[in-house]
């Protein structure tokens, strides 16, 4: 798979991730040069191909073999050339979380787009409302969302699918009963420029682990939406007929196993009904809370591995068992875990020894505190590799990813580049 080298044209200094000494040299001639790690600037973040490529493999085989459709959620990574890749591999089309993303997904040419969102935003509705190719479903959660886009779509030149998102108590947006769902669900029929399309949550919002319980919480909600579907088709509420089929929605990266336990059975297209997962997190995977959770931990859906590491250089040893390294919250995620000590480079140009004691226990914007044995030998100027946890709020942290072709080798190199668009 090629990614942007071929495109990108000169490097330059907009992006962190470049050396100074490539500043200026065409990105693909760089990259054809095949610079080890050790050319390339710290702080970085890194792709690797390999796992990449097996990533996007492993849950495009798995959905085929289970029969639902995956539209994986885009915001993981705003990289477009690793859109086409999940697209080439059989995604459906694309998930979304703002109206932003929504416009960059079709400007970028996809041709299904689901904005896991309410879309309000005037200016964007009255574009959607335009004549366009393609399809495009938007959630509401409420009457009053629905009373809010009206006046915007009114005179659309095709409807707008509508997806009712199913909440629950403590949970983050979604209506809160069966009875407020199917509530939206009826003004979204009445409503002059919208179409009642299927429904949709997030069972991520109910639970954080993989314990019993949080299985079980899930499963239970899961079973709810599932319910909310029978109610619409029973009650008469859907539409006679929706081109491109009605929408059953649900599936992050931690649970799309569940998922599919409960709400395959509807996925029928013959029929018009789909079931689409969303799961975004797995391109990236990480040595974190997604190594924890992922359901290939719990069922046969194949492997998946991470495919990124930070690369953080020591630049201060002030006592005995810390060393200070070049990379902080502004560089590396933090929010679901600290990065994971992995490995070394001594001198920064050595081979790559696994390491073990090591710890990262705090982050700073730029730095991040690393503690081990006070006998250990660790010196100024020695890279580490570091797993992450959380994709999600890695990749917005880089404009450009350099992609290597084996991160775990003793010498990695690169072999492409992966542009970001996060605004």
């Amino acid at each position: 798979m090629a990614y942007d080298a071929h495109h990108l044209g000169p490097l330059d200094p907009r992006f962190k991730a470049v050396p100074v000494t490539a500043w200026g040299e065409d990105a693909a001639a760089f990259a054809a040069r095949r610079p080890r790690l050790q050319d390339l600037p710290t702080p970085l973040l890194t792709l690797d191909a390999g796992a990449l490529a097996d990533n996007v493999a492993t849950l495009a085989r798995w959905t085929a073999e289970v029969g639902v459709d995956l539209a994986p959620h885009g915001k993981t990574t705003m990289a477009p050339s690793l859109w086409r890749e999940q697209l080439a591999a059989g995604a459906i089309g694309l998930t979304v979380a703002t109206p932003w993303q929504l416009s960059v997904a079709l400007r970028e040419g996809v041709d299904w787009v689901q904005a896991a969102y309410p879309v309000l935003d005037p200016a964007v509705l009255r574009w959607l409302s335009a004549p366009r190719s393609g399809r495009v479903l938007v959630w509401a959660d409420g009457v009053d969302v629905v009373e809010r886009m009206a006046p915007h779509v009114r005179d659309a030149a095709q409807p707008l699918d509508v997806l009712v998102e199913l909440g629950g108590t403590g949970g983050r947006t979604g209506a809160r009963s069966l009875d407020a769902a199917v509530a939206v669900a009826r003004a979204v029929r009445e409503t002059p420029g919208l179409r009642l399309a299927g429904v949709a949550g997030y069972e991520g919002a109910f639970a954080h682990d993989a314990s019993d319980a949080s299985l079980a919480t899930v499963r239970a909600w899961v079973d709810d939406l599932a319910a909310l579907h029978g109610r619409l088709t029973e009650e008469d509420v859907y539409p006679a007929d929706v081109p491109g089929g009605l929408v059953v929605s649900a599936g992050g990266s931690a649970y799309y196993d569940v998922v599919v336990e409960r709400l395959a059975r509807l996925h029928d297209p013959a029929a018009g009904v789909r079931v689409v997962l969303r799961s975004g997190a797995y391109v990236g995977h990480d040595d974190g809370f997604y190594r924890e959770v992922t359901p290939v931990n719990r069922v046969r859906s194949g492997r998946l591995r991470s495919a990124l590491h930070g690369w953080v250089r020591v630049v201060s040893r002030p006592e005995p068992g810390l060393a200070l390294a070049d990379a902080g919250k502004r560089d590396l995620p933090f929010d679901e875990g600290l990065p994971v000590v992995q490995a070394v480079r001594r001198g920064g140009d050595g081979d790559t020894e696994d390491l073990a004691g090591y710890a990262v226990s705090a982050m700073n914007d730029q730095h991040a505190f690393v503690r081990f044995p006070a006998d250990v030998d660790l010196r100024v100027g020695d890279v580490l590799r570091l797993g992450i946890s959380h994709p999600c709020t890695a990749f917005d942290k880089w404009g450009l990813l350099p992609v290597v072709d084996d991160a775990l080798a003793p010498q990695p190199v690169l072999v492409d580049w992966v542009r970001t668009v996060f605004g």
